[in-house]
């Protein structure tokens, strides 16, 4: 069985659009866009030539993958990441019928699709960008680690990482960095359900019986 990776740009209030030039993506009015390009490092550098290390397979919605379409293909062959994304499979989660013009391109029509794609043999399939694909993903347990790079920016608008639909969830943290320029570098793995405790008193005051009854008005 393969495992689902993502590998996550996001700022401090959880934004993933547009990291990487203001061009990138506009939609929904954004104007931020290539909020993450003057922050990176050597660390950080390296820190993603590991996440690529090792072989891969990616996983896009339709708007990342025309995104990459219209870049990788082009960078020449003497850019690494632009030659493993040429080689890696690419399955796109799309209901559309557009074409998937770039080499080594599959539509997959529904999450049950790449469940069962999971389920087959090959490397990881890792997902960039692609907002809408982890509310789905994860509402049906599919993802295996999330590789979250967190920027030092409060951006007040854009797209989302745990956007609409995203189920409550513990996680556990295998390993974490910091950057010169201040971006968290850190990996997760799904840990089960919230685990549920409290600081209140034991026996509760009659100001928070009061304040518990005025919630429960108040809804």
């Amino acid at each position: 069985m393969r495992r689902i990776v993502g590998g996550i740009f996001q700022s401090l209030d959880g934004v993933m659009q547009a990291p990487g030039g203001p061009t990138e993506d506009w939609t929904q009015g954004f104007t931020l866009g290539g909020w993450s390009a003057t922050l990176w490092d050597e660390q950080m550098g390296q820190a993603i030539g590991g996440l690529f290390s090792a072989p891969f397979d990616l996983l896009l919605g339709r708007k990342t993958y025309e995104i990459f379409a219209a870049h990788w293909p082009y960078v020449g062959p003497d850019d690494p990441i632009g030659a493993a994304f040429d080689k890696a499979q690419k399955y796109v989660l799309t209901r559309g019928g557009d074409e998937l013009d770039w080499v080594n391109s599959h539509r997959l029509g529904s999450i049950d699709e790449v469940a069962a794609l999971k389920q087959g043999d090959g490397p990881d399939l890792l997902i960039q960008g692609s907002t809408t694909l982890y509310p789905q993903l994860l509402a049906e347990g599919l993802v295996d680690k999330l590789f979250l790079m967190t920027f030092p920016v409060v951006l007040g608008q854009g797209k989302p990482l745990f956007g609409p639909g995203t189920p409550s969830g513990a996680w556990t943290m295998l390993d974490h960095q910091v950057s010169s320029t201040g971006v968290v570098i850190a990996s997760y793995e799904p840990a089960g359900p919230v685990p549920i405790g409290s600081f209140q008193m034991k026996d509760q005051s009659e100001a928070e019986q009061r304040r518990q009854e005025r919630m429960s008005r108040e809804g």
